[in-house]
């Protein structure tokens, strides 16, 4: 298995000094910057938007890995992908049908960038097989998306492990991605289970030990 891809997510990152967070994580060795959306609907929090994103998109070299918890993600997409998303991942669950889902994949990659595709707890990971072919990224929840800082849930393991098989056995283009609860340890076990992508946000920022504590997730 290649060397795992680490997403800082700026949720955890303090606001007051956001560029600075930002410089810190990239110069200790992220590949990715990881945007949590929230819109107070889907999820019951709210964080940032369209705005934010837009203002940070180019002020560093990682790729923008954008996770919208909306309501709506067909009407939002695209505004998304034009402040800046290199790669925009939506919730199987915001959707009322498969064919919705695509619609948003689809739109997603007419507008240039690369689509994930997410899933709560709760949902089955037999969901997002359907939508494999035409994905980028499936993105695993192993917390209850809404709030940072939550513990890891370990049955999600076992939707990465069916997921890792599948994409696998059938020679699928698609990387997966595992966000909450990600530390030390909760890191290693993901990798072994098959994930490509770590997200990380408590973990890392607000330390001074961030290059330190990369390497150790990876």
């Amino acid at each position: 298995m290649d060397k795992a891809i680490i997403a800082p997510s700026i949720l955890s990152a303090d606001f007051k000094y956001l560029y600075e967070e930002i410089q810190k994580v990239e110069q200790a060795g992220a590949e990715y910057l990881h945007f949590d959306v929230m819109d107070g609907h889907f999820v019951p929090n709210i964080s940032f938007g369209i705005p934010v994103l837009k203002s940070i998109a180019k002020c560093h070299h990682m790729v923008n890995d954008v996770h919208i918890m909306i309501a709506d993600p067909y009407r939002y997409a695209p505004d998304f992908c034009k402040a800046g998303a290199d790669i925009l991942t939506f919730h199987y669950e915001a959707c009322n049908s498969d064919a919705e889902v695509f619609k948003v994949i689809d739109l997603i990659h007419e507008y240039g960038a690369k689509a994930g595709l997410s899933i709560k707890p709760g949902t089955h990971i037999s969901k997002v097989l359907p939508f494999l072919y035409s994905l980028d990224l499936v993105l695993i929840m192993s917390v209850e998306p809404g709030f940072g800082g939550q513990s890891f849930i370990p049955e999600s393991l076992g939707k990465v492990i069916y997921l890792r098989n599948y994409i696998d056995e059938n020679n699928i283009k698609c990387l997966i991605e595992i966000d909450g609860g990600i530390n030390e340890e909760t890191g290693k076990i993901a990798r072994a289970a098959g994930v490509d992508i770590l997200v990380a946000g408590s973990y890392l920022f607000g330390h001074d030990d961030i290059k330190e504590r990369i390497e150790k997730i990876r």
